[in-house]
């Protein structure tokens, strides 16, 4: 399956109501590559991570991950084909593979940061308290927060906190990380610790599509530069192509004010 893109997304819609938020998404994620999305807000990349994810149905296309589509089952008759949608636990299943790291940390508040990281080994992977703990001790080293295991997140600063909840992430052993705007909630000052723990996990060959506004993180990680617009893909290349002479007009009058 080493030739088989990580991630495969072909003719993707999604609307909500009226609004219509992806408007035909075509995107090629390669296994151990680092994909950074960028674009105004509104421009619906939170929505393709959400997608990608299963958080939200989409409205048409098709979500490949690992060779296995997501969400859905095709089920052919009179030779048209139609997606029938997977049972709850089936989706879940397809879930527990992919992690996700949010905006705002989500960490549960009455668990230590240890407890916030064994939490989903053992309840959704039945794991014993002893392996998850062993593990989750790992990842909290792994992110430099040793010595903050058994601190609870009010204890935490925003940099902390977020390692934490890649720490969680980390801890079902995902195949693909999914990084929705990670540094976006935290103080200037806070941001260069979270995106050292992402660079490692680039660096490791950890698969990646990360949501963010950090052009230097973009320029210096990505393996492909993808810039959304009006739920579409404005431009996609690598870095020097789209960030160092972008082809589009729209693209440069993005770069030139986030710059």
């Amino acid at each position: 399956m080493t030739d088989v893109p990580m991630v495969e997304i072909t003719g993707l819609h999604k609307a909500f109501g009226d609004v219509h938020v992806l408007r035909g998404v075509d995107l090629e994620v390669t296994r151990g590559s680092v994909c950074v999305v960028l674009g105004p807000s509104g421009s619906g990349k939170s929505t393709l991570l959400r997608c990608v994810n299963e958080l939200e149905e989409i409205t048409a296309g098709r979500i490949h991950v690992d060779g296995e589509l997501m969400g859905y089952r095709e089920v052919t008759s009179r030779g048209r084909t139609r997606l029938h949608r997977l049972h709850p636990k089936v989706v879940a299943r397809q879930r527990s593979g992919i992690g996700m790291v949010f905006q705002r940390f989500n960490l549960f508040p009455h668990m230590t940061a240890l407890r916030n990281v064994m939490e989903a080994p053992v309840q959704v992977r039945r794991r014993s308290k002893a392996t998850a703990r062993a593990r989750a001790v790992e990842l909290l080293e792994r992110v430099g927060l040793t010595d903050r295991a058994d601190h609870y997140p009010s204890q935490l600063s925003g940099g902390q906190q977020q390692r934490v909840a890649i720490a969680r992430a980390l801890a079902m052993d995902p195949e693909l990380m999914l990084f929705d705007e990670p540094t976006s909630a935290l103080d200037p000052e806070l941001v260069g610790e979270v995106l050292a723990v992402m660079r490692d996990l680039a660096a490791s060959g950890m698969t990646m599509i990360v949501v963010t506004h950090e052009i230097g993180f973009a320029r210096e990680v990505a393996d492909t530069v993808v810039f959304m617009d009006e739920g579409r893909i404005v431009e996609q290349g690598s870095p020097e192509q789209v960030l160092g002479n972008p082809s589009q007009e729209r693209t440069r009058e993005f770069l030139a004010h986030v710059l």
